[in-house]
């Protein structure tokens, strides 16, 4: 009876996806997508630094060459009209103009967090990026458990210091190569890439709320979701998945 409750306790807190995505657009190297319910559609960014405008059913309504950059995730600020870009390449966030692109800021983010180097340049840097309640949270794509430099966490970032961002705050899940975040009703979603899984967070109780399993030929990188609770995924394979989770 016991091993009946606990397969029952399983299946309650991990349940597949795979089976439900649907592809959309392809767009090369996918690394970040955010949704956009004033303009109801989603942008995305890939590693060779272009950003796209896209409708929901994946059609390309416009597209941008910003530079040389590594744009790893990306994120809105509906009342300003603003896209945050985390450029993996040189440890910063770019602000840019929703309505035509254009660069507005490149802000740097201080690394360090009580004396470790949390965010490093390059390789294993920022790769998620959401914002929420004026709050920047981004995820540092580690191997290493917390506390130690380059570490597997969540960094929260205060958005009002315009010339250094700082880390106020770590998230310490405890997993490992976390590519992609999103807020959906209040919860923390975030994508591991090397464990093929969607993770539900509560960061008031600072829990683990449900575990999705993806499909191992996915390479997520970047995760959204539209106002009627679809998700959709940047896949640095060259799609963009839609699917929808049923709670």
């Amino acid at each position: 009876m016991r091993n009946f409750f606990t397969i029952l306790l399983l299946l309650t807190f991990s349940q597949n996806l795979f089976a439900k995505e649907k592809v959309i657009a392809k767009i090369p190297e996918a690394s970040g997508i955010v949704y956009s319910e004033k303009s109801n559609t989603l942008f995305v960014v890939n590693d060779e630094g272009t950003i796209y405008e896209l409708s929901l059913r994946g059609k390309i309504k416009r597209e941008k060459k910003l530079g040389d950059f590594d744009l790893e995730g990306i994120t809105i600020d509906e009342k300003k009209n603003i896209l945050l870009l985390a450029n993996e390449k040189k440890d910063e966030i770019i602000l840019l103009n929703k309505k035509d692109f254009s660069i507005i800021k490149e802000i740097k983010i201080k690394g360090k967090y009580k004396g470790n180097k949390i965010v490093k340049k390059g390789k294993d840097g920022i790769e998620g990026l959401t914002l929420h309640n004026g709050k920047i949270y981004a995820s540092n794509q580690s191997d290493k458990p917390y506390p130690k430099d380059d570490s597997s966490v969540i960094v929260i970032l205060d958005y009002k210091k315009k010339k250094k961002l700082e880390i106020k705050d770590v998230i310490d899940h405890g997993y490992k190569d976390i590519a992609g975040l999103a807020f959906y009703k209040d919860f923390l979603y975030l994508v591991s890439d090397d464990a093929n899984l969607l993770i539900k967070y509560d960061i008031t109780s600072k829990k683990v709320v449900k575990e999705y399993k993806l499909s191992k030929k996915y390479a997520q990188e970047g995760i959204t979701f539209d106002k009627k609770g679809n998700l959709y995924i940047a896949d640095d394979n060259g799609k963009i998945l839609k699917l929808k989770i049923d709670e």
